[in-house]
């Protein structure tokens, strides 16, 4: 009986260790995800940073400050402003489709004021002319 007790116990401790042994390598798996995706995420804003040749000045809201004191806080960027120049790039890149429609819509409006501005001087050097 007692041999029983003790081949028991020793099953279900390796069953511990295995499960053990498991989660210390699900442990590991997650951590090397969490460094891997913010190398990721380094990556993608460092290219974007680099591009950044203009200076904007903007008023923002407290929460705004807030969020973006937060991307720093918590490492991503240098200063609120680099936070603000990534969320201002990704907000117009989630935006494209009404970009390309504006664009389509100032390109006729250019052309009509190109049109327009010929009417204008064609009607002047007429009038110059007797």
């Amino acid at each position: 009986m007692e041999n029983k007790k003790t081949a028991k116990k020793a099953k279900s401790g390796k069953k511990e260790k295995k499960h053990h042994v498991t989660f210390d390598e699900l442990g590991a798996q997650v951590e090397r995800i969490a460094v891997k995706t913010a190398e990721s995420i380094k990556k993608v804003i460092d290219k974007a940073m680099v591009a950044r040749n203009t200076v904007l000045t903007i008023r923002v809201n407290d929460e705004s400050k807030e969020k973006l004191r937060m991307l720093v806080d918590v490492g991503l960027f240098k200063s609120r402003s680099e936070s603000a120049a990534f969320l201002i790039q990704e907000g117009i890149k989630s935006q494209e489709a009404l970009f390309a429609k504006i664009s389509t819509q100032i390109k006729k409006i250019d052309k009509i004021k190109d049109e327009l501005k010929g009417i204008v001087s064609e009607e002047i050097e007429s009038e110059k002319t007797p």
